[in-house]
């Protein structure tokens, strides 16, 4: 599997832990634990680019170094 940064945070409107993958466009995930999260967001990025394979979307290659937001 290509090696996406994943930002895991807490939300209080969930109640739940969100892992976002930010070079994947709309690719996330939720679980009651971190490592729920993680696990899920993993399965979230297969079926993303199985997606984008399917549909002959572009799929990013992983940058490989930490993203920066302002």
């Amino acid at each position: 599997m290509k090696k996406y940064e994943i930002i895991i945070f807490w939300s209080n409107a969930d109640d739940a832990f969100i892992a976002e993958v930010p070079e994947l466009p709309g690719c996330s995930a939720h679980g009651s634990s971190q490592e729920d999260a993680l696990q899920n967001a993993k399965t979230a990025i297969e079926l993303w680019i199985e997606t984008a394979i399917e549909f002959g979307d572009p799929i990013p290659a992983p940058k490989g170094e930490r993203l920066m937001f302002a």
